[in-house]
């Protein structure tokens, strides 16, 4: 959890010193202007001192403010789902929408939601490149919560390499009309990290974003 803790607090002082740079990159190129327009001044009608004062005071407020912007960027940052507030989740069982699970040791788990009876079901594991590696047709299933396991062979037979695989489920209803799922896998959240930018969530042998979790529950 330390380094954790620590990570986040080093991204806001890296923002800070990126801040600051700018900002002393900005006064640098501001003050040449003021030096350049103070030597091209007419001598007969030379600039009210007021005016020079009135400008670095805009500057000044300009660069506090987005100092304080970029400060108030990065703080919202660190509690807005990073890693330090995500941290908790590790040994606890997590709910995650997704149609997307690992296959780990020849077992790849999904769970579904039928919103109503379906009087036909057909479940498609599709591996990255988009090929369908197995299918099962379900002659029914009723409504509510359902789940299902694979074992990670191909339709002939043949064991499939472990990664990520997503299910396709195509429901009917007794009527003809397609059923959406609600799909999702569940899984002990063991890790966090952050992915370009993204907090992400390893449950199961599975990597989830954050933002993809929608239950979390105390594991037994």
């Amino acid at each position: 959890m330390a380094d954790v803790s620590a990570t986040s607090g080093n991204s806001v002082l890296n923002k800070i010193d990126d801040s600051r740079t700018r900002l002393a990159s900005n006064t640098e190129t501001f003050l040449k202007l003021l030096t350049t327009q103070m030597k091209n001044q007419d001598p007969l009608s030379p600039m009210d001192s007021t005016q020079f004062t009135q400008q670095i005071v805009q500057m000044t407020g300009v660069e506090q403010q987005l100092l304080t912007n970029d400060l108030l960027a990065a703080l919202v940052g660190m509690s807005d789902g990073g890693l330090a507030g995500s941290v908790n989740l590790i040994g606890k069982t997590v709910t995650a929408a997704t149609d997307i699970a690992a296959l780990s040791d020849g077992e790849a788990n999904w769970d579904y939601n039928l919103s109503r009876g379906a009087a036909s079901v057909k479940l498609e594991v599709v591996n990255s490149a988009g090929v369908t590696i197995h299918t099962e047709n379900l002659t029914s299933q009723a409504a509510g919560d359902q789940s299902f396991k694979w074992n990670g062979k191909s339709d002939s037979g043949v064991a499939q390499a472990d990664g990520d695989y997503s299910l396709k489920i195509t429901a009917i209803d007794a009527s003809g009309s397609k059923i959406t799922p609600d799909q999702s896998i569940t899984g002990l959240a063991s890790a966090v990290q952050s992915v370009g930018g993204t907090t992400v969530v390893t449950v199961g042998k599975s990597k989830i974003p954050m933002s993809a979790i929608t239950a979390v529950r105390n594991t037994v």
